[in-house]
């Protein structure tokens, strides 16, 4: 592909109509490339990946539902796609946005290119703009509202009505995305990781430990580093009551990751307050982390452009020692809104000095904004599944 540099963009030359795609943000800035993937539009809020790897877990993590990923890593597609790496059974981000697209993968354990699994689930995608001057915008303007759109007709765009619709785009403000990614039926999960690597990392200090997971868009790995560790995994709906929970008879309950603002899920605050209530022991993991955050008292609020990626560093105000994060969230509990004489702050982000992690001083509960079980990322906090069994023993005796 040769390419012309032209402002904001890198515009592939010679796109033909039925090729071309659009990147249209509500500000009306206008980005034009290459589609690839499924042809047809899609809108959501962009956001940008800062992951060099794990594409694949990235589109099937469900927080990301609601929103169109750039990744700012300019070539994404090298070792194609598997039906081991997802953390759920299919994509659920909005669209797809990458400097280029590697349609040659090379991998043994590949079955299918990227290009050939976003078509598969009707993912749309965009390749050939600037993804450097994108990020740029997001992180001078913030994240915001936006249309991606091919044709799959083959006829031209219409730029102005994709302008009107990304500016009248509903904003992840106030909206619950929970019920459109959680689980309806209550199971258990047996499956723990079949790469020995990583299994390795973790001590089966749960043993004969039984967890409830509250699913508002769990990560397949958050489940499987949970078996690794050794507990008894249950995984309920999001919308459980902290009565049905607790009526699984749990050693502890785990609060999961999953997409947009946690202030519209009232029935989750509720649930965290009556498990707070019985004493069981507590973690939340990034959405989890707020909704118990909202539970003890604090405010949440909207990120300018969050954090998206397995490079975030965060201090352990607790040992002092500083942890590479995989993070994904828009949103964040305000520290300063929490009882000081309550709740402890034990994770702090170096980049901006975001609350990452609390612990309450009397009840057994703690959570962090970050993803202690990585993928993609790094492996600096596994000890967190550790540290929740303990709490549980403790507990018990």
């Amino acid at each position: 592909m040769h390419l012309r540099r032209t402002g904001t963009n890198e515009v592939a030359e010679r796109i033909g109509v039925a090729d071309e795609a659009l990147l249209v943000l509500r500000d009306g800035t206008v980005f034009r490339g290459r589609a690839f993937g499924h042809r047809g539009e899609a809108v959501g809020e962009v956001v940008f990946n800062t992951a060099m790897t794990g594409y694949q877990e990235i589109l099937t993590d469900p927080s990301y539902k609601g929103q169109i990923v750039t990744m700012t890593y300019p070539h994404i597609g090298n070792y194609g796609t598997n039906a081991e790496d997802v953390e759920s059974p299919r994509p659920h981000l909005e669209g797809f946005v990458v400097r280029e697209v590697s349609r040659s993968p090379s991998n043994f354990r590949a079955t299918a290119a990227l290009e050939d699994y976003l078509r598969g689930h009707r993912v749309v995608g965009i390749e050939g703009i600037d993804t450097r001057a994108l990020t740029t915008r997001l992180r001078e303007r913030g994240a915001m509202d936006a249309m991606i759109a091919s044709s799959p007709d083959g006829k031209s765009l219409d730029v102005e009505r994709l302008k009107q619709s990304a500016a009248a785009a509903p904003s992840l403000v106030g909206r619950d995305l929970v019920r459109e990614v959680t689980r309806r039926e209550t199971s258990p999960w047996v499956e723990g990781y079949s790469n020995p690597l990583v299994a390795d990392l973790l001590e089966p200090v749960g043993r004969g430990l039984r967890v409830v997971v509250v699913d508002y868009g769990v990560k397949a790995n958050i489940l499987r580093s949970l078996v690794a560790s050794g507990f008894e995994v249950i995984v309920v709906p999001g919308e459980s009551t902290a009565a049905s929970v607790l009526a699984h008879d749990p050693d502890g309950v785990l609060l999961s990751n999953g997409p947009g603002d946690p202030e519209p899920l009232t029935y989750a605050i509720d649930c965290a307050k009556g498990i707070l209530d019985r004493e069981v022991p507590l973690f939340g993991i990034c959405l989890g982390h707020q909704i118990l955050s909202l539970a003890l008292g604090a405010k949440i609020y909207k990120m300018k452009f969050g954090h998206h990626g397995a490079n975030q560093p965060v201090r352990n105000e607790r040992t002092g020692r500083v942890e590479i994060t995989s993070q994904n969230h828009g949103f964040a509990a305000n520290a300063k809104t929490l009882d000081p004489d309550e709740v402890e702050v034990t994770h702090v982000n170096l980049n901006d000095q975001t609350l990452e992690g609390l612990r309450h001083k009397r009840l057994p509960a703690f959570s962090v904004q970050f993803h202690p079980e990585a993928s993609p990322g790094p492996h600096d906090s596994l000890y967190l599944f550790r540290e929740f069994a303990e709490l549980i023993q403790r507990v018990k005796r």
